[in-house]
């Protein structure tokens, strides 16, 4: 199924059966509880059986109720505020076993996201940012540590690297106004999507400088928009994002950017050992006194 579960259960509330239609008034107002039940308890809240919810998810062209669940899980991730968050993750993990059930989570968006990650697309995000002149890179809120650490390593190897730090519009056209369509824009942003990060890919596109978005979804509204797109899953396991396969993702990133540029990022390293051995940077002794 295309486009927007929600708008979509909308627009076909009126051509559903009666017992079709609780399932999606339930849907749209209970979105936050529905994306978690099983077919069967969805039915026992609405009144239904279980079989009708699964012809419910047939209907609506989804190969069964699993893939039903998993994009209603998908978009409400752009829909939920923070306290909405909160009570998900109660609801989900509860006191017990938390350590345990984050961990098997992450485990399963890295599997997801080696899956589902095209090779191609990779290597050409890859080339387009070896190409580039400048490299800017942007993530806003929870996605900025991942833009500083993307940068972090970026600069130790590459010349012409900068990070954007901006809390508004117009510091970000700032930040951007010596972009030229030589240069390429890194741009992350997971659910909640930032509109700053929109715009900066916005404007690379106007001037014609690459960008890459690195985000969960190929309509996400910076995966339409930009030149190359790499996905990796951040599905929600709390209200704290689960940023641990986009960060898999930036590692193999940089690693794949050093072996190209192999010889200058050795020179690099070889003159920030000297560097850091001279100021004493690192502890030596493993931390003994």
């Amino acid at each position: 199924m295309n486009g927007n579960l929600f708008a979509a259960l909308s627009s076909r509330i009126p051509e559903f059966s009666k017992g079709h239609r609780r399932i999606a008034d339930y849907i749209l107002s209970h979105y936050d509880k529905a994306a978690f039940m099983t077919a069967s308890k969805l039915g026992e809240s609405v009144g239904v059986s279980e079989s009708t919810v699964v012809r419910f998810a047939s209907e609506l062209g989804f190969d069964g109720y699993p893939e039903l669940q998993k994009a209603l899980q998908e978009e409400m991730r752009t829909r939920l505020t923070a306290v909405q968050r909160i009570e998900v993750s109660f609801d989900r993990f509860g006191r017990d076993e938390v350590f345990k059930s984050v961990l098997l989570h992450d485990i399963d968006r890295i599997r997801r996201t080696l899956e589902e990650t095209n090779t191609e697309d990779f290597n050409s995000a890859v080339e387009c940012i070896l190409n580039a002149d400048r490299i800017y890179i942007m993530g806003i809120r929870s996605s900025a540590a991942l833009a500083s650490f993307l940068g972090y390593y970026f600069k130790l190897m590459l010349p012409n690297v900068t990070v954007i730090e901006t809390g508004s519009r117009s510091e970000l056209y700032e930040q951007l106004m010596h972009m030229t369509s030589k240069d390429v824009i890194v741009g992350i942003s997971f659910p909640r999507y930032s509109r700053q990060t929109v715009y900066a890919i916005n404007y690379a596109k106007d001037i014609g400088a690459k960008s890459v978005a690195i985000t969960d979804r190929s309509d996400s509204p910076i995966a339409v928009r930009a030149d190359k797109s790499l996905l990796a899953k951040s599905d929600m396991v709390s209200f704290v994002d689960s940023l641990v396969a986009p960060l898999s993702l930036i590692n193999a990133l940089i690693v794949a950017v050093s072996i190209q540029k192999k010889e200058l990022v050795s020179r690099n390293f070889e003159r920030l050992d000297r560097i850091w051995e001279e100021y004493e940077v690192y502890e030596k002794n493993g931390g003994e006194k």
